[in-house]
């Protein structure tokens, strides 16, 4: 068997957080004919219910295996979500947020890639947005170029000329494009979860950043979103 006949072009690993992003992102492989393998990070945040959630969602699309890494961020802090800094409730603005985890994508992904080639998978899926999202630079599609082709040239099926691709199939989606997916998809929104800061009752906040632009998305999309929220 040559090299390139153990390589899996039909098996992706999806970095699969919990969230609505990539709950959709996950689906759209599989509508793609990807056989999915979910990858999801411990990295210290704040609560549980985003890797509950992804464990729900990697059940109920089938994928072939759903890993959660160990990783704790809280020894570095530095974020609302990894240290103890109030989420922000006033809404999106200009500047990049305390809600932003350093160097997380570049981190996670460089994870995805290498479950990817432990697994002789060919592509990796990460649901990352340009366009309605809190400003992270981890997110814009020169990162994502750039990070492949690091990743062409840090592993060894990059060096065998087995580059993997990096696939991003939300990045110039508007929330309430997602939303639309979402439901085009037969998804229960509900199966995902967004909010930064729940509360202790188990409800979405309704204030926080990804709460708003996921309230937006939705609003513009004119569909309902089946999440419970403090603050409608």
């Amino acid at each position: 068997m040559s090299k390139t006949d153990k390589f899996r072009p039909k098996t992706a690993v999806v970095l699969l957080s919990g969230g609505l992003d990539s709950m959709v992102t996950a689906a759209l492989a599989k509508e793609q004919g990807f056989q999915i393998i979910g990858l999801s990070i411990d990295y210290g945040q704040r609560h549980r219910r985003e890797l509950n959630a992804a464990r729900n969602i990697a059940e109920r699309l089938d994928a072939i295996r759903h890993s959660v890494l160990s990783l704790d961020l809280r020894d570095f802090g530095g974020s609302a979500l990894t240290a103890d800094i109030p989420v922000p409730k006033k809404g999106v603005g200009d500047d990049i947020p305390v809600t932003y985890v350093p160097a997380r994508n570049l981190v996670f992904l460089s994870m995805t890639v290498a479950c990817a080639e432990a697994a002789n998978a060919s592509d990796v899926f990460i649901g990352v947005n340009a366009l309605d999202y809190s400003g992270y630079p981890d997110c814009r599609p020169e990162f994502i170029e750039s990070f492949a082709e690091t990743a062409r040239l840090g592993t060894k099926a990059g060096v065998e000329g087995r580059a993997f691709t990096v696939r991003t199939p939300l990045q110039h989606m508007t929330k309430a494009d997602i939303a639309r997916e979402c439901i085009r998809l037969g998804l229960n929104p509900a199966w995902s979860w967004s909010c930064y800061d729940p509360t202790d009752t188990g409800l979405a906040c309704g204030e926080c950043d990804s709460c708003r632009l996921r309230k937006k998305g939705f609003a513009e999309a004119g569909i309902t979103d089946s999440t419970e929220y403090k603050v409608g």
